[in-house]
């Protein structure tokens, strides 16, 4: 067991009120784009946009000026900070603003328009346990909601203030550190706030990984991805955040929840499945042991090119069945593999992954691209990179590193308020069905976006994860609309996604979370009688709903 109390101490704080240190400079979020202030795009770059969209759509696009925050007009805090708590409590204007919403387009859309309809009131930034739970004390008697706050990259309204109440949002970036490290059990105890980037460097000199690499990587903690049953690296076998937590320790208004570390249990139902997924309605994380892994050495790929969407399906289906559980797995159907990993358009792209640190993947890939050939599937050998352990990249060639280049990271917010109008949705559905649902979310969906964006919308779709009953589409639209109307385009297309995801059987969600966005069909995908007992549940440890109102369930 390695203890680095001693260490943690005196090691300066890894993110400082959503700002990220690195060596002695630092720099704070954007309030409105995905990124670091520094990296918000300039008047030039969002002019050069624009008269590129306008070239390609045939219209006239004018960008707006960027935002000042010293002229939004946000609602005076309705709540009072007591003295005691002032030391880390804030309510100056880019506190509140930047606390006040997720990372969606519409909540990026609302930002740049300098639109705060519902700030938070007071945004909390406790240091320690007792500060966290002094926080929460003072919010049950000033009878102020409760937001937990990870490091806002939530596309589902999931950290956006009720309306009405008034809301104290807790950020939970001072809890920042990695803890404990049992290197004999694999696993380390990680406080929640931490950053991904953070948690991987203090991993990293004990030779050690969490893997767990969502696309909100960068800018999401620990926390938010236990809260939201985050999706990660891998493709199969460890696909979400679940199969990492051994155990939780989470504040609740009634006290403190924390499990016993354990491998596995039939102890009756969960309490750290209880936890995971719970999205800030049950209490505020605090830290978790989770299970890690000594950093791979040996890794394989290969991008594998199929005539039709099916056949590559087909193979998807077939390498998962044989239980080979490669890191990466994915297909993109053809207008996927023509935007992000230049093919031609007509093609559909197959990219498998394998890795570990212990042995070579040379097998494993090889079983894979023979079964993938079996269906159909076209890969010459010398595109098929394999390292035995001599730290050599794989993947970063052809089709497949294009298509990882173009997939790494998110957007900084170039096109917000252009009139460009983009999201995605995803979804999981069993073997059996997927053909049918595809072909039922195309046509309803296609329907909605041609007849909102006419010919400039796009739909494709790729595969995030696979598993040996069912695979997880993700679905990728956008289409050219009008400025100052792209909220209300927006809506009507995630409205027939939504329901025909629904309708022809899939989940509301896969790792995305609900959060107030997806309420409408989460209610009607879950069984009544479970909702009933999730409000048992919060009744029994917020029994003033304090806690996030309004997401997974009402009071």
């Amino acid at each position: 067991m390695t203890i680095l109390g001693p260490e943690v101490a005196e090691r300066p704080s890894a993110t400082l009120r959503g700002a990220i240190v690195s060596g002695a400079m630092a720099t704070r979020r954007s309030f409105w784009a995905w990124g670091l202030e520094g990296e918000e795009p300039t008047e030039t770059d969002r002019a050069k946009r624009a008269e590129e969209l306008s070239r390609r759509y045939g219209t006239t696009i004018t960008p707006a000026p960027l935002p000042d925050l010293a002229q939004a007009a946000l609602r005076p805090p309705r709540v009072r900070v007591p003295e005691a708590l002032q030391a880390v409590c804030a309510t100056d204007p880019w506190e509140r603003a930047f606390h006040s919403h997720g990372s969606h387009f519409t909540d990026r859309t609302h930002a740049f328009n300098l639109r705060f309809e519902n700030p938070t009131d007071v945004v909390a930034h406790p240091r320690t346990e007792a500060e966290l739970t002094a926080v929460l004390d003072w919010c049950s008697t000033t009878d102020a909601k409760v937001v937990p706050f990870g490091a806002g990259s939530s596309v589902v309204w999931g950290v956006n203030p009720p309306v009405a109440d008034r809301v104290v949002t807790i950020a939970m970036d001072r809890f920042d550190q990695v803890l404990e490290i049992d290197a004999v059990s694999l696993a380390a105890r990680i406080q929640a706030g931490i950053y991904g980037p953070a948690l991987e460097d203090q991993l990293r000199p004990h030779g050690f990984t969490l893997r767990h690499f969502p696309q909100s990587f960068r800018f999401s903690t620990l926390g938010g991805w236990i809260a939201t049953r985050s999706g990660g690296h891998y493709a199969t076998n460890h696909t979400h955040i679940d199969d990492f937590v051994e155990s939780v320790r989470m504040l609740t208004p009634q006290g403190w929840w924390e499990s016993r570390r354990l491998p596995g249990s039939g102890a009756g139902p969960s309490p750290d499945r209880m936890v995971i997924g719970s999205e800030g309605i049950l209490g505020v994380i605090t830290e978790a042991w989770m299970r890690i892994q000594r950093r791979p050495t040996f890794r394989a790929t290969a991008g594998i090119v199929f005539p039709s969407w099916t056949a590559g399906a087909d193979a998807v289906r077939q390498i998962v069945q044989a239980k080979l559980w490669p890191a990466n797995c994915r297909i993109l159907d053809p207008v996927e593999a023509g935007r992000a990993a230049g093919l031609d358009g007509t093609q559909t792209l197959v990219i498998v992954g394998f890795e570990s640190a212990d042995v070579s993947q040379r097998h494993n890939i090889g079983v894979a691209v023979e079964l993938a050939r079996g269906a159909g599937g076209v890969v010459d050998d010398s595109a098929v990179s394999v390292d035995d352990g001599r730290g050599q990249p794989t993947g970063r060639g052809g089709a497949v590193g294009a298509w990882r280049d173009a997939f790494i990271g998110v957007g900084p917010g170039l096109d917000t308020s252009l009139g460009l109008v983009a999201d995605t949705f995803e979804t999981a559905i069993t073997w059996d069905r997927w053909p049918e649902f595809d072909s039922v979310v195309r046509t309803k969906v296609g329907a909605a976006l041609r007849e909102v964006f006419g010919s400039t919308a796009e739909l494709s779709c790729r595969f995030t994860h696979v598993y040996p009953d069912g695979p997880a589409p993700y679905y990728t639209w956008f289409g050219m609309g009008k400025q100052g109307s792209e909220l209300t385009q927006w809506a009507e297309i995630k409205h027939a996604a939504a329901e025909a995801v629904l309708a022809a059987g899939g989940t509301i969600t896969h790792h995305h979370a609900v959060g107030r966005m997806h309420r409408p069909q989460y209610d009607r995908q879950r069984p009544d009688l479970f909702a009933e007992a999730l409000r048992a549940a919060k009744r029994a440890v917020d029994p003033n709903g304090l806690l996030n109102p309004g997401v997974l369930i009402d009071p």
